[in-house]
């Protein structure tokens, strides 16, 4: 079974899947989106006393329900300045040391740090030999993502790609499937240096958005995107810590990369722990 459900995501036409049902998530439709709303909570039993509006008829579309907010204080934010904080809900599916360029996607299976970032080698350069974290997010879980740290943009990276699951089923199936799934790549100063945030797209993610460029995914075309940020002045974006940074309609994966010997994760944080924002994550060293 395991191996006919990796078969068929090869087979299927996942873009034009998603895109419909993106159109469909974005719809207003009355009861029906109310149904599809209150059946997706009892089948993922999705705890809604911790949503801002805990009623399905509260939201217009399946998607308002989806990127749905928490209640003010639902998630304390952990101020110390030397922790870094979890930037989403979800599960650690890998983390550890970036060791020759690759990266750990699942037992057996590597993945390149330059291909992730969209392919140059002067974007990757920083993070070498540093540490990385991938962070899956269910589609019971909150799936607004929030700045780990406070941090300036410098870069985003729209990298077009496959829409494979991001399930672990299918990261220990499919080879390179992070670095070949479609991709937004955000890169911030911190007062650590440099860190790359990666949100990764799946099948059925609608589009990834950014709170300072609305939709990135889908854009038009296939080409890899980049834009550049200044450090200061007029366009420049800085994000406090625990500020939203983006989200994901319908979910997918979050991949954290920082520099050598300036992250240390807590000893707790393993592949399986659940994450919830705001709680420590890792010492800057």
């Amino acid at each position: 079974m395991d191996k006919l459900k990796i078969t068929l995501q090869y087979m299927l036409p996942k873009h034009l899947i998603s895109r419909l049902v993106g159109k469909l998530a974005a719809a207003r439709l009355g009861f029906i989106s109310h149904a599809l709303i209150k059946l997706f909570i009892k089948a993922y039993n999705i705890n809604m006393q911790e949503a801002k509006f805990e009623r399905a008829s509260d939201y217009a579309s399946f998607n308002e329900f989806f990127t749905r907010p928490l209640k003010d204080g639902i998630r304390p934010l952990d101020s110390d300045p030397t922790i870094i904080a979890h930037p989403v809900d979800g599960a650690i599916s890998q983390l550890g040391e970036i060791v020759s360029g690759q990266l750990v996607q699942a037992k057996n299976h590597n993945y390149s740090l330059q291909s992730l970032l969209g392919g140059k080698e002067q974007t990757a350069a920083p993070f070498l030999g540093g540490e990385f974290a991938t962070i899956y997010l269910a589609p019971k879980d909150y799936h607004r993502i929030h700045m780990p740290v406070t941090g300036v943009l410098r870069e985003m990276i729209y990298v077009p790609g496959e829409l494979f699951s991001v399930n672990p089923l299918t990261a220990e199936n499919v080879p390179d499937l992070f670095a070949r799934n479609e991709r937004v790549v955000t890169i911030f100063d911190t007062e650590f240096g440099p860190m790359a945030l990666v949100l990764v797209g799946a099948t059925i993610v609608a589009s990834i958005e950014t709170v300072w460029a609305g939709t990135v995914t889908p854009p038009a075309g296939s080409s890899i995107f980049r834009w550049n940020y200044p450090a200061s002045g007029l366009n420049s974006v800085r994000l406090e810590k625990g500020a939203e940074m983006g989200r994901f309609k319908l979910g997918s994966t979050v991949i954290l990369a920082f520099p050598a010997g300036k992250v240390a994760f807590l000893a707790d944080q393993q592949p399986g722990s659940v994450t919830r924002m705001g709680t420590p994550f890792a010492n800057i060293t």
